[in-house]
């Protein structure tokens, strides 16, 4: 289905659906290039990050994070790069329920899509992840490994104890 109907389905407008999508929160849609060079649909970097044909990502910075043409001038080089018989991305039922999954997240977590796709980062890039562990230990929110491995040690032995102070 198209985006107006898939947006209609979920109870957003389509203008937040292509921005969950631009966050990388639906599955990513694995296209063909066509013989005329790129097809200016969003497709996955490196860092599986939504960019178009031109290296900008959807808030219209290039790789460098620079800002580039702005909206108006990135639309208009997608359509260029488009060309005419570009087909626009059909939504499939796993493309919705994935949506509905973040929104149900997004609503009883009470956070943003950003928040949101910053988790699934955290979830899907180990460097990242050791970095906020690494943030969530030095502010004390995270025990710090051995700490708990201690604690574990700890805990077995003193049941244990307990366990032959109850025999007769």
């Amino acid at each position: 289905m198209r985006i107006t109907e898939a947006a209609q389905a979920l109870g957003i407008s389509p203008r937040m659906l292509r921005y969950r999508e631009s966050l990388g929160l639906l599955p990513l849609v694995h296209q063909r290039r066509s013989r005329g060079g790129g097809t200016g649909r969003l497709r996955a970097g490196r860092d599986g990050a939504g960019r178009d044909g031109a290296g900008r990502d959807g808030a219209g910075r290039d790789g460098a994070g620079r800002q580039s043409a702005g909206r108006d001038g990135a639309r208009r080089e997608s359509r260029r790069a488009a060309g005419p018989g570009a087909a626009h991305r059909q939504f499939t039922d796993a493309d919705l329920t994935a949506a509905a999954l973040g929104l149900s997240i997004e609503r009883r977590y009470d956070i943003s899509p950003a928040a949101l796709a910053f988790g699934v980062r955290v979830l899907a890039d180990p460097r990242v992840r050791s970095e906020v562990a690494e943030l969530g230990r030095r502010i004390g929110r995270i025990q710090a490994p051995p700490a708990r491995a201690l604690d574990f040690e700890q805990e077995r032995a003193l049941r244990l104890l307990r366990m032959d102070q109850q025999r007769p």
